[in-house]
């Protein structure tokens, strides 16, 4: 791959003439007339740059009216340095990697495999960084990427979409038509904030969970974002609502060390104690995802308040220990 300051010498080069001959272009820059030929083949094929040679005036020049740069043609990623096309390409490894339902993978590709080539095929590679990089999501669930184009689709351009729900708490499917308010990544997941017209109030949907979704001609209701907030933003994670109750853990001084730097909740309130103990209070609305996140701590937790959670984690703790007994 060509250094960058030959690039830059070349592409000068080729934008201060009309169109200049190969033996030129070969004293000017101090190289054979194969390495000259590698060069051009690598600008054009790799980077894109519109450079031909011109029988006719008997020189390369470049192109300006066969590409979508303007009248002068900038070589892509010639502002970037080593440690900057690391940094995109760790970044795109994250992305295409974190993006478990195929969503931005076709768009990514292109542009890693651009990232690549600027960057040559030495120890920083996109090979390399998938080699010294792992990604491991647990409890993400697959969807069907037409569905969640649809959503996306239906939620920036304000319009009401028709969807098949499957309500895993109550094992039904009803057909819904919504106004999409916006969509959350929550924990590996894909959730759409909505206004259901079936219930009259606002919802909280899994994309993974709708069976089907067609977007009408039919302009979305909007909720102001401090209601949406409100109703489903201010309680505990993605069961949220707006009956919201406060929750009060002391964890032990093991445990603490690793939940003193968690985030629960944005608006959640942490005190180390003189033990080495750690107290977080957490506002909740429903208590199904803040209870796992309580008994995944077992004995290292213990609910002060309130007197219904840790009523509910003692029967949980309680029928675990019985279903294990034997």
């Amino acid at each position: 791959m060509i250094r960058t300051d030959r690039l830059k010498q070349l592409l000068r080069l080729l934008s201060h003439r009309r169109a200049i001959p190969a033996n030129d272009l070969q004293y000017e820059m101090g190289i054979s007339r194969a390495t000259l030929t590698r060069y051009i083949r690598d600008m054009r094929d790799t980077l894109g740059a519109p450079v031909e040679f011109d029988r006719e005036l008997g020189g390369y020049r470049l192109i300006a009216h066969t590409h979508d740069f303007g009248p002068q043609f900038e070589l892509p990623g010639l502002w970037f340095t080593a440690e900057e096309v690391h940094a995109l390409l760790t970044m795109q490894y994250l992305l295409a990697n974190l993006d478990t339902g195929g969503l931005l993978g076709p768009h990514i590709k292109p542009l890693l495999g651009r990232l690549g080539h600027i960057l040559g095929s030495a120890d920083a590679s996109a090979a390399e960084v998938a080699r010294r990089i792992r990604i491991q999501t647990v409890g993400a669930r697959s969807f069907e990427l037409e569905h969640f184009q649809a959503v996306g689709s239906a939620t920036l351009r304000r319009l009401r979409l028709v969807i098949e729900y499957h309500a895993r708490g109550t094992d039904q499917t009803t057909r819904r038509e919504v106004s999409p308010q916006r969509l959350i990544h929550y924990r590996d997941n894909w959730y759409l904030d909505a206004w259901c017209h079936l219930r009259d109030e606002l919802r909280s949907f899994a994309i993974d969970a709708i069976h089907r979704a067609e977007i009408l001609d039919q302009p979305a209701r909007d909720i102001d974002d401090a209601h949406l907030d409100e109703v489903l933003g201010s309680g505990y994670g993605i069961f949220s609502g707006a009956d919201v109750q406060w929750a009060l853990l002391r964890f032990s001084p093991e445990r603490s060390r690793w939940v003193a730097q968690e985030k629960w909740h944005p608006n959640q309130q942490g005190k180390a104690l003189d033990d080495g103990g750690f107290e977080l209070r957490v506002p909740y609305s429903d208590e199904p995802e803040l209870l796992m996140d309580i008994l995944r701590h077992g004995r290292h937790v213990e609910v002060l308040e309130p007197a219904d959670l840790r009523e509910a984690v003692r029967r949980e703790h309680e029928a675990a220990a019985k279903l294990n007994a034997g």
